[in-house]
Order: structure tokens, then C-alpha cells, then sequence
């Protein structure tokens, strides 16, 4: 198989034109580069949360319910989950620069094949490109941070990422409501189809794998099957499990409540049309994109990783079933807990920063890959089986070709998140405190 670097070491390989000038860490290009790798991101979370914005055409126009819905939107999570473990080791062959333009490719071709799909398989085909594609955003994203700025700004950079995120995902709301309802939903797709195409030039003509090109010729290689020994080793850490289980169910309430059933949740609550549903559930995002870069900053001030954990999974369960199990509440008291969860279920964050301080630093990307699955699996899981919950409780009622769901049997389904929420809790319990600071 040859020689390479281990898959973490992607963060200091290099594979552009050793004639390029060395450039500044930190520097102007440094801040260029986060941002595009950031729009990468941010733009697979277009893809992520478009569909929650059209439930009721999607159902309409391929004739499905709740239940085949739901997995015509977690296809994207599976391909995405899918590819996190092989993306790491492409990034380490090929670098950032051609994996997130390649990546931004496939999205766009999987966008424009959904966009024109006239039947559920072909619409199927096009949500497992766009996962696939997709998947390369976040992971892209923190090798380039770890390549072109200092380690002392890892965690804060890994928020200030997921906030971009989430302002993409916020436009994904309200605004593409607004222009779902003027242009169809086909049109829409389309359209943020050739948004990734001219993302992807961009990130061709600006992103540059490292700022020293001569960094891979003084790198210490190692064989592929001393990486492979170095992952499974990471991967007998039950550290590694305990926080990968975190990280999907803290992100339960964000992909299965915001990224697809909050909007209808909200019409059907409150009677309310999909633009102002929409509004109210962007808050789940608005909320992740505020709490994200403070609780990077909050664990880096405090050195403490495991009780800001806790206190924030108890928090989030505890907001969450007041959202879901409480009296009736005003319109704008709810648009307040949506928020909170967001903001609370953002310090998930932060297991990527500890589970770079638990593994060995050659594997840092593979586990991070990891948990980057595990997470993204928990909008794998929850979407169809909300989704699935909801048939079981239909009550038969139609409106305009789409299955109308009750508020009963969303209260019902709601119990999916809350369990989610739950195991989140009590798996913090289980970490072990790492003082900010490398174990092995």
C-alpha cells in the first residue's frame, strides 16, 4: 500500500505547489480559507434542513407519508454518517482543497437530481449524493483550523464553524419558506444546486491545504497499517464511545426537531402558516449558532471538559420537556425554549475538542470522524422514526394530497427526542475529566 501520514497529520500535509510562498498562520488568508471552509459547512446544512420546509409538497408530489418522508430526509445522514471514517483518510491523500471542491460537486449533482426527480427512488439517489457530499463540510473544516491557526484556538474556531452552520441553516427557515411558496420547491433546490458550484470555484481559486508547502516533505511518515493499529487502539478507549453517544443524543433535539417535524409541530400547535413556523423553529439554530463559540470559550476559561457536559445535557432535558410536556404555552414563550435548547444542545461542541485531548495525536482525525457519524446518525435515526410514530397515530385526515397529523401524535412522537435527551444526561456522567489537557 505504500507510505503515507496518518490521518490527523492531514492537519499538516500538504499537497499544492511546494513553489508557493510560505504564508502566515493566523493570518488574512488563514481567516479566507476558515471562511470557506465554514460556507462548505454551512451550505451541506442548507441541504440538511431543506426538506423541513417542504414537507407537505414533498408528500404531496411523490405521493408518500411520514414515515417514507422521514427517510427521504435521513438518507442524507446515512450516506453523511456513512462517510465519515473514508473521508478522513481522502483528506490525508488528497488534501482539503480538491476533497471540498470534489464534495461540493457531488451536492450540487445530488441537488439537481432531486430537484428533477419524478419519482421517490430517483429523489432517494439524490439525498444519498448530497449526504456523501456533504459529509466532507465539517470535517474539512477543522483539519483546515488545525492546519492554519494555533491550537489554543481549536475549540473557539470549531464553534465560531458550527455558528456559520447555523445561520445557513436559520436562511433554510423562514426565507426559504417564503421562496419555497413563490417558486416551488424544485425551483429552490436548483438553484441552491448552482450556489454550490460557484462555492466550489471559490474554494478552488482560495484554499491552500497548509501554510508551509514544505511541511510534508519534513513530516514523519507513517505505514498504513501502523495508522490502521494506531485507530483501533483509539477505538478500545471507551472515552471514545461514551462521547460519540453524547454527541448524537445532544444533538437529538437540533436533526430531529429543527432540521425536519419542528415546522409542521409548530403550524399544527399553534395554527400558524409554514413562513411563521418556520421562524419560531430557525430559533433552534439561532440558539446553536450563540452557544456554540461560548461554550468553546467556557470550557477553554474554566479547563474543565466534563461538568460544563453535565450541567448542560440536564439543562437541555430540562428545557426540552417543558417545550414537550408542559401546559400550554404562548407562541413566543416556545419560540424561547426552541432557542434555549439550541444554545444548551450546542456545548456538544466541545466533544470534539475532548476527544482530541483523549486519543493519540495521529488519530485525532479518524476519531473525530467518529463522532462526527455518531452525531449525524442521530438525524439518521430520529427523522423516520418520528416519522414512523406519526403514521402509527394517524388519524386518517388529508389536506391538498398530504397526510395531516394531529397534535396528539405529535406529542407522541416528541418522546423520541426526550429519550434522546435522556441518554445524553446520564452518559455525561460517564466521562472522565480531562482539565483541558492531552491524556496520552
Amino acid at each position: 500500500m505504500g507510505r503515507t501520514g496518518g490521518f490527523v497529520q492531514s492537519a499538516l500535509s500538504d499537497r499544492v505547489d511546494p513553489e508557493q510562498p510560505k504564508y502566515k498562520v493566523g493570518g488574512l488568508l488563514a481567516w479566507a480559507i476558515w471562511m470557506l471552509g465554514a460556507l462548505c459547512f454551512g451550505y451541506a446544512f442548507f441541504h440538511r434542513i431543506a426538506p423541513s420546509v417542504m414537507v407537505s409538497e414533498l408528500m404531496r408530489d411523490f405521493a408518500v407519508g411520514g414515515a417514507a418522508l422521514g427517510n427521504l430526509s435521513a438518507l442524507y445522514f446515512y450516506s453523511y454518517a456513512g462517510m465519515q471514517l473514508p473521508i478522513g483518510i481522502i483528506l490525508d491523500r488528497f488534501g482539503a482543497r480538491i476533497t471540498l471542491s470534489v464534495s461540493l460537486l457531488l451536492c450540487a449533482i445530488g441537488g439537481l437530481m432531486f430537484a428533477s426527480a419524478e419519482t421517490i427512488q430517483i429523489a432517494y439517489i439524490g439525498r444519498l449524493l448530497v449526504g456523501v457530499g456533504s459529509g466532507v463540510g465539517f470535517l474539512g473544516s477543522l483539519v483546515l483550523i488545525g492546519q492554519w491557526f494555533p491550537q489554543s484556538r481549536f475549540a473557539l474556531l470549531s464553534g465560531m464553524t458550527m455558528t456559520i452552520a447555523m445561520l445557513a441553516a436559520v436562511g433554510s427557515q423562514a426565507p426559504l419558506s417564503l421562496l419555497v411558496d413563490s417558486i416551488g420547491w424544485r425551483d429552490t433546490i436548483f438553484y441552491g444546486s448552482i450556489a454550490g458550484i460557484a462555492l466550489m470555484l471559490m474554494v478552488g481559486l482560495v484554499v491552500r491545504n497548509t501554510p508551509d508547502p514544505e511541511k510534508l516533505k519534513r513530516q514523519d511518515h507513517i505505514s498504513w497499517g501502523d495508522f490502521g493499529r494506531a485507530v483501533m487502539k483509539s477505538f478500545k478507549i471507551p472515552q471514545v464511545w461514551v462521547t460519540a453517544l453524547i454527541a448524537s443524543t445532544m444533538s437529538g433535539f437540533l436533526l430531529g426537531f429543527g432540521a425536519l417535524w419542528g415546522i409542521p409541530y409548530m403550524m399544527t400547535r399553534y395554527g400558524i402558516e409554514r413562513p411563521e413556523a418556520g421562524l419560531y423553529v430557525s430559533a433552534t439554530f439561532l440558539g446553536w449558532a450563540f452557544g456554540a463559540p461560548i461554550s468553546g470559550w467556557l470550557t477553554d476559561h474554566f479547563q474543565r471538559r466534563k461538568s460544563p457536559m453535565v450541567i448542560a445535557a440536564f439543562l437541555n432535558l430540562l428545557v426540552m420537556s417543558i417545550l414537550f410536556l408542559g401546559p400550554d404555552l404562548p407562541i413566543y414563550v416556545s419560540g424561547m425554549l426552541i432557542f434555549s435548547a439550541g444554545a444548551i444542545g450546542a456545548m456538544m461542541v466541545n466533544c470534539y475538542a475532548y476527544i482530541r485531548e483523549m486519543t493519540e495525536t495521529r488519530v485525532h482525525g479518524a476519531v473525530m470522524g467518529l463522532i462526527n457519524g455518531f452525531t449525524v446518525s442521530a438525524g439518521a435515526v430520529l427523522q423516520p422514526l418520528i416519522g414512523y410514530i406519526l403514521d402509527r397515530n394517524w388519524s386518517g385526515e388529508m389536506s391538498g394530497g398530504a397526510r395531516v397529523y394531529s397534535m396528539a401524535a405529535f406529542d407522541i412522537s416528541m418522546w423520541a427526542i426526550l429519550v434522546a435527551g435522556l441518554i445524553a444526561f446520564l452518559s455525561t456522567f460517564a466521562m472522565r475529566e480531562t482539565y483541558c489537557r492531552p491524556q496520552v
